[in-house]
C-alpha cells in the first residue's frame, strides 16, 4: 500500500504543486493549510510523513511539530523559509527528520521524502537478529526496528535509528559527519554536516547518563560507539 504524506503549508500555491508531484511519484496525499485540521489528522491515524510548514497562522508550526512526535511516532520534513543553519538546528532539536528552506524543487523534496519514509520503514524482514553491545545493556533489533537499553525501549526518530545503526556497525569506528550524513540521509546538502551534532544530542539524551559515553566524541572528526559488539 502507497504511503499517505500529509501536506501542511498554508500557501495554496505550494500545497497544489507539492500534492501534483507526490502524487505523480505514487504517494497518498492529505493537504491542509490549518494546523488545528493537521494535528485532528494526525490524531487519527492513518500519516506516514508530515510535510510541515512551520509558519502556520493558527497553531504554531513547532506545535504540530511535537503532536507529530507524540503520534506514532510520524517522521516530519520541515518546510520553511527560515534559512539559517540555527534555524535548522533548533527544527531539529524538535524532532524534525529533515529540514527543507524555501524556495524549493518539488523533485528534491519528493526524493526526501522517500528517503525519510525508507529510514522509517526500518529492516525489512529477514534482516539481521538481534545485536547487542556492552555486555547485553545495549541491543539493537533491526527486524522489528527496536532498541533497548538495560531492558528500556527507547524511541527513536527514523534519524535518530540511523545514527546509531550506522555507529553500531562498526564499533570503535570513527564516522565523520560527512559521512553519517550520507549513510543515514542517502543524500548531501550544502549545511547539513553540522546538524548532525543536532541529531546526536538528542539520540543522547534519550540514551541518558550513558549517552555521551555509548555516542562518543571523535575531536577533529565525528563520532563513533563507545561499546563493544557482544560476541
Amino acid at each position: 500500500m502507497a504511503a499517505t504524506v500529509l501536506v501542511v503549508e498554508d500557501e495554496k500555491e505550494i500545497r497544489e504543486l507539492l500534492r501534483r508531484y507526490l502524487e505523480r511519484a505514487g504517494y497518498g496525499v492529505l493537504t491542509t493549510g490549518s494546523g488545528a485540521e493537521a494535528v485532528r489528522l494526525l490524531g487519527e491515524g492513518g500519516v506516514d510523513l508530515a510535510l510541515l510548514d512551520l509558519g502556520l497562522p493558527d497553531v504554531d508550526g513547532e506545535e504540530v511539530l511535537r503532536e507529530a512526535r507524540e503520534h506514532g511516532r510520524v517522521p516530519v520534513v520541515v518546510l520553511t523559509a527560515r534559512t539559517g543553519v540555527e534555524d535548522r538546528i533548533h527544527g531539529l532539536r524538535l524532532g524534525a527528520d529533515d529540514y527543507v528552506t524555501k524556495p524549493f524543487s518539488p523533485t528534491e523534496v519528493v526524493l526526501r521524502v522517500g528517503a525519510v519514509l525508507e529510514r522509517a520503514r526500518g529492516a525489512s524482514a529477514g534482516a539481521a537478529p538481534v545485536v547487542s553491545y556492552g555486555g547485553g545493556r545495549l541491543r539493537i533489533d533491526e527486524t522489528r526496528h527496536e532498541v533497548t537499553l538495560a531492558g528500556v525501549p527507547v524511541e527513536l526518530t527514523p534519524t535518530e535509528w540511523g545514527l546509531l545503526t550506522a555507529l553500531a556497525s562498526v564499533p570503535g569506528r570513527a564516522y565523520s559527519r560527512y559521512e553519517l550524513v550520507n549513510r543515514v540521509r542517502g543524500y548531501e546538502f550544502a549545511g547539513y554536516e553540522r546538524t548532525i551534532d543536532s541529531h546526536v544530542k538528542n539520540l543522547r539524551h534519550k540514551l541518558g547518563d550513558v549517552g555521551p559515553e555509548l555516542v562518543e566524541t571523535v575531536l577533529g572528526v565525528g563520532y563513533r560507539l563507545g561499546w563493544s559488539r557482544d560476541p
